[in-house]
């Protein structure tokens, strides 16, 4: 899949614009808001969301060129469809507010972003339900085929968290009563909560958007050095399903671009011998690729490293050694490109990521664990953005009872 071509742009895609857009808007609504112009007012801020929404998406299409496997990416994506709800919000609002002035006051400008994560919530519950629902039936086709451990539990964990969040939103801010100052601390709980959950779904449909783009993905054919990451040996020492589909996709892909452009690449077979292991992963991926007719000169074995950043630090070093300057591909499961393509980052290596196929009830599972892996490893950019959202609804929630 190109719908865009990776690592082309050599700047990262920056967004300040929507400063402007937001002083902007600031100003305009505060003019009309003079001048009692409510359905404007409703306008200008349809139009804001836009920009918002355009801004993103432009945003998400550069970053893919810069570098495809980052928390941006995920980011902007999931947050162009909060922005699109709120749109389209404030479209139907202007609207309204147009033809009952009476009816639609001031008040209800502020009242659509403040129960903007509420709403988010619900208009999105039916695909969280169907999205929940699939999850489930894939972990429970994964516990029958892999046996029931820790790990294959999470999907269903995550389902259950996903449709919670929502049933216990809709039952615990369904009807409060009480004092003044009683009734706005219920609202200040119940919107901190929506805005905790607004940010974990926007990453979470973002990051099923990033991941999709990743494992279709097909590096151009020019590649100097294709790193195969191994992930597991049989008794035997013979490479398992997953790393042969792994091996198998690198294979085709060698072949293609032999055929296409008469270019020779060099392997890098990455993975070193776990404490159950007959050999190295490295060695045997380099015995079953030359029994496919790859010539040992080559494979390059990179047998010292125990996870996928290592994976990616060793197979760097093994690389600059030969060629500095070469261009670099690396082969997985379809799951597990996104992630181990950040970790390619992480080392300060550009490389394009190609995903082998695996069975359809171990995909959503293993993709539940490479999102939770994910987003582990960006706890201070998650904090920063988490914190401007529940500041922004506590702001709203207090003005409402100004």
């Amino acid at each position: 899949m190109r719908m865009v071509r990776f690592d082309t742009r050599d700047t990262k895609p920056r967004i300040r614009v929507l400063l402007f857009f937001t002083a902007a808007a600031g100003i305009a609504v505060g003019i009309l808001a003079r001048r009692g112009l409510n359905a404007a007012i409703c306008g200008v801020m349809a139009a804001y969301a836009l920009c918002v929404i355009l801004t993103l998406l432009w945003a998400f299409r550069e970053q893919l060129r810069y570098n495809p496997y980052s928390y941006n990416t995920i980011f902007y994506f999931g947050f162009a469809l909060f922005a699109f709800y709120v749109m389209v919000a404030y479209l139907v609002l202007t609207v309204h507010t147009a033809l009952e002035p009476e009816v639609y006051t001031s008040l209800m400008i502020t009242h659509v972003l403040l129960r903007s994560a509420k709403n988010y919530m619900i208009i999105t519950s039916p695909f969280l339900l169907v999205f929940s629902a699939a999850l489930c039936i894939s972990n429970l086709s994964l516990i029958r085929h892999e046996g029931l451990r820790v790990v294959n539990l999470l999907g269903i964990v995550l389902s259950f968290l996903l449709v919670g969040g929502v049933v216990f939103l809709q039952r615990y801010d369904f009807y409060t009563f009480g004092s003044e100052r009683e009734v706005m601390i219920h609202d200040l709980f119940t919107n901190i909560f929506a805005a905790v959950y607004l940010y974990f779904e926007c990453m979470l449909l973002g990051a099923m958007v990033a991941d999709a783009i990743a494992a279709r993905y097909e590096p151009e054919p020019n590649r100097d050095f294709l790193i195969v990451l191994g992930c597991g040996l049989r008794p035997d020492g013979t490479p398992t399903p997953l790393l042969k589909g792994r091996l198998d996709r690198a294979l085709d892909f060698y072949q293609k671009q032999k055929a296409q452009t008469g270019k020779e690449l060099t392997f890098i077979a990455s993975g070193g011998q776990g404490p159950d292991e007959a050999i190295s992963e490295s060695a045997a991926m380099k015995r079953y690729l030359t029994e496919r007719g790859v010539p040992a000169s080559r494979i390059v074995e990179e047998d010292q490293s125990t996870d996928t950043f290592e994976n990616m630090k060793f197979s760097k070093e093994k690389i600059l050694q030969i060629d500095p300057d070469g261009k670099i591909a690396f082969a997985t499961t379809n799951y597990h490109v996104f992630r181990s393509g950040l970790f390619a980052r992480r080392v300060k290596m550009r490389a394009a990521g190609m995903g082998a196929r695996t069975k359809w009830y171990f995909w959503p599972n293993a993709a539940v664990r490479e999102f939770v892996g994910l987003l582990t490893a960006h706890r201070g950019k998650q904090a920063l953005i988490i914190g401007g959202l529940i500041l922004s609804y506590v702001i709203l929630t207090l003005l409402s009872y100004r």
